[in-house]
């Protein structure tokens, strides 16, 4: 199935979770996730299951003043 992760589209089989989609990225922490602008705590991402046309915003933090 189609995804977008960070605006880029992307393949999952079907029935992947946001882990499959973070692993994917191979995001390093830390970070946030969102599935279709709705954060998603980092607990749920195994359970989060993604659909077709989601699109998903891994996030990292930005330190400066």
């Amino acid at each position: 199935m189609h995804v977008f992760i960070n605006q880029v589209e992307q393949e999952l089989p079907v029935g992947a979770t946001l882990a499959d989609a973070i692993a994917l990225l191979q995001a390093r922490l830390p970070f946030a996730a969102a599935v279709n602008l709705q954060f998603v705590p980092n607990t749920q991402y195994t359970q989060k299951l993604l659909q077709p046309d989601d699109r998903i915003d891994i996030i990292a933090p930005v330190t400066g003043g």
